[in-house]
């Protein structure tokens, strides 16, 4: 079967621009940077402007970089499946938003490409729109991001109205506690950290081809390119960068040990992509510049994970979804000895294994020194060593499942003979895994003309090539044998460490996926109960919300915009105002306390007519006129609707205190209307 044209076009695309961008990799390297500049919303201050610098070039290099080759896999993974073109048209639509997400130089801009993230990758999620797992699961990823994104954008417009600009390059570095809280939570939704990482794991339900490229170099990564951009603006305050910190830490080492409990391999890179994502975001909590005004290397450590972790992570995933798709299991317990029938895709594995437990000569080893190196500065948090240990340990240890378990050992029977896939499944794979142990080998190129540029954007300062630490320090050496010694001692008790996992698992009962389900019942609840509150069915019930939402809505803008009132000159009112103030004010208490509906109508029409007379009274005969007309017609139609009723005594009247609150409402409303007449006129 030939492969459609649609495919093979959603395969250069991606090319096209990797190729595009690497043109551009000798002038931003050198520290230039490329502006180009689009008229959106003037008026507005919104431009769609996009600027490629160090930082925005490293992230779209690797969107379609590691894209093209998942683009590839998809294309022979996604083969048989229904509606085949819908799909690649969801992959390229979510490529483009996120190269619009990593590119856009406003912040409003860059919002609007954050929801298309969020919204296309909620429709490659749910895919499979016939399973209820997968509808679950998109729903979950949708609200949960999407929650975020709201919190995140009140951030942008707060940000932006107390700098005056929407511009990232011409924004200063003010500091303000609402806006760091805010964009932190969008960040924190979309890069899964705790306690919104439930979310990620559920989305493998997706198919393979999304959970490699949303999860390993594009969507969860989006929050962390985010805390990057926006550092030289909030960043250098105790709050952003103990909060990054302290939150990137828990994130990691708690989802590094959740991925030992697992056994479902695409859930496996799940928890271990949720605990490369809090390493991320833990160093960009360090500070920016060392106390003897040296750059930090916490950054710069921060962005070598990143990068080993999406070329690790993307070739483990396909190799995942070729060895489901050979064998029709994904279970680590079902899965062994098929080294000899795939033997590319075991030597892909193993090149990906071994950077992803940071052993040499591999970039993951590179990353996880830096790692080390950093946390061991003067002026970072004294638990960032133990933190990277206590996460790196238990992901080498799944590494070394990850490239024994499946390929070694007696083989399964399985429903059909597996073998090796076709060179479209496993071509990425080997190639990103080459990649990481080349650039470990040669750290030259992705060091001095990718990663220093991007930290540059970062902290502001530009490393000297000979500056650059790609070599680690004793401490971090020694930590890492210890982090490999522990990681092989871990394998060899691995199932006593999975048991003493699930002890600690029932010691903890709460999870964030039950905690989402009870926030979505309470949600509903809340919902049902407010909609019988507020849509009761009873006309009394409504006009009380409108009239105390009237009034309170009006006390609020007096006490907030201090109105000036016209005075009050009672000495000016004739014996006629007088008289009909007070004959208002009589049928209004007869009306309330009328037992008769035949009184209470004649009543309001009193009112209405000692209404007309005061328009009489200060020269509006015209205006008197149509309210006499429409009264008297008002009182007729209401009196023949009304009088066919039964009888008030009948009813059953509110209670004291019911009778108390619409009181207080009702004398709330006539005062703030009176104060508004007085402001008015005044």
């Amino acid at each position: 079967m030939t492969t459609p044209l649609y495919v093979r076009l959603a395969v250069a695309l991606p090319v096209v621009l990797f190729v595009w961008f690497c043109t551009l990799i000798p002038t931003v390297s050198s520290g230039e940077v490329h502006v180009w500049e689009m008229a959106w919303l003037p008026q507005l201050g919104i431009d769609l402007d996009l600027v490629v610098d160090g930082l925005s070039l490293l992230f779209a290099l690797l969107i379609t970089g590691i894209g093209a080759f998942i683009f590839l896999f998809a294309g022979a993974y996604m083969k048989g499946y229904p509606q085949r073109g819908r799909f690649t048209l969801f992959l390229v639509s979510f490529m483009l938003a996120m190269l619009g997400l990593v590119l856009a130089d406003n912040l409003v801009a860059l919002f609007v490409f954050w929801e298309l993230t969020t919204i296309t990758s909620f429709l490659l999620i749910g895919y499979s729109h016939e399973n209820a797992t997968a509808r679950r699961s998109a729903l979950q990823g949708l609200l949960v991001t999407g929650a975020g994104a709201l919190a995140m954008l009140a951030g942008f417009v707060v940000l932006g109205q107390a700098v005056g600009t929407f511009s990232l390059r011409e924004m200063l570095a003010p500091r303000y506690t609402a806006v760091v809280v805010l964009v932190m939570l969008g960040a924190f939704t979309k890069s899964a950290q705790f306690p919104f990482h439930f979310w990620l794991p559920n989305a493998m339900a997706a198919p393979t081809p999304v959970s490699a490229y949303l999860h390993s170099a594009t969507m969860v990564k989006a929050g962390v390119f985010l805390l990057a951009r926006l550092t030289p603006v909030l960043g250098g305050t105790a709050l952003w960068m103990e909060t990054l910190t302290a939150v990137g830490a828990v994130t990691a080492v708690y989802s590094a040990f959740v991925s030992l409990g697992r056994s479902d391999l695409k859930q496996v890179l799940a928890y271990t992509t949720i605990m490369a994502l809090g390493v991320c975001v833990m160093f960009l909590g360090s500070p920016t510049v060392a106390g003897q005004g040296e750059p930090s290397r916490g950054v710069l450590a921060a962005l070598a994970f990143l990068v080993a972790h999406a070329l690790y992570k993307a070739a483990l995933f396909m190799v995942a979804g070729t060895i489901e798709k050979a064998t029709g299991t994904r279970d680590l317990t079902r899965l062994g000895g098929l080294a000899t029938a795939m033997p590319v895709t075991f030597a892909a594995a193993v090149a990906a294994c071994v950077s992803m437990a940071g052993v040499p000569p591999s970039i993951g080893f590179i990353g996880k020194e830096l790692l080390y190196t950093a946390g061991f500065a003067p002026d970072s948090a004294a638990y960032l060593p133990w933190a990277v240990f206590f996460a790196a340990a238990p992901i080498a240890i799944v590494a070394i499942v990850l490239a024994i378990k499946p390929f070694l050992g007696p083989r399964p029977e399985y429903g059909t003979p597996a073998r090796e896939g076709v060179w479209q499944l496993w071509c990425g794979p080997v190639v990103l895994a080459a990649v990481g142990i080349y650039w470990g080998l040669s750290p030259q190129f992705p060091f001095l003309e990718l990663l220093v540029p991007a930290e540059a954007v970062v902290t502001g300062h530009w490393v000297q090539a000979g500056d650059v630490p790609w070599h680690s320090t004793s401490e971090a050496l020694v930590l890492t044998l210890v982090t490999l010694a522990a990681a092989v001692l871990g394998f060899w008790k691995r199932a006593a460490v999975a048991e003493g996992l699930a002890r600690l698992g029932k010691l903890v009962p709460l999870s964030g996926d039950r905690a989402y389900d009870a926030t979505m019942n309470g949600l509903a609840a809340v919902a049902a109960w407010q909609t019988r509150r507020l849509q009761s069915g009873v006309q009394r019930h409504y006009l009380l919300i409108v009239f105390a939402t009237l009034g309170l809505s009006l006390a609020v803008t007096y006490w907030i915009k201090n109105v000036s009132f016209r005075p009050v000159r009672l000495g000016e009112a004739t014996f006629l105002d007088w008289s009909l103030a007070a004959l208002v004010a009589a049928a209004s208490v007869v009306i309330i306390r009328s037992g008769s509906r035949l009184l209470g109508i004649c009543a309001l029409g009193v009112v209405g007519i000692s209404t007309a007379l005061i328009f009489l009274t200060f020269g509006a005969p015209d205006v008197a006129m149509t309210q006499l007309v429409v009264e008297t017609l008002v009182t007729v139609i209401v009196a023949i609707v009304l009088l066919k009723l039964p009888d008030f005594r009948n009813e059953i009247w509110p209670s004291r205190p019911a009778r108390l609150r619409n009181g207080i409402v009702a004398v709330t409303v006539g005062i703030s209307v009176t104060l508004v007449l007085l402001a008015v006129t005044g």
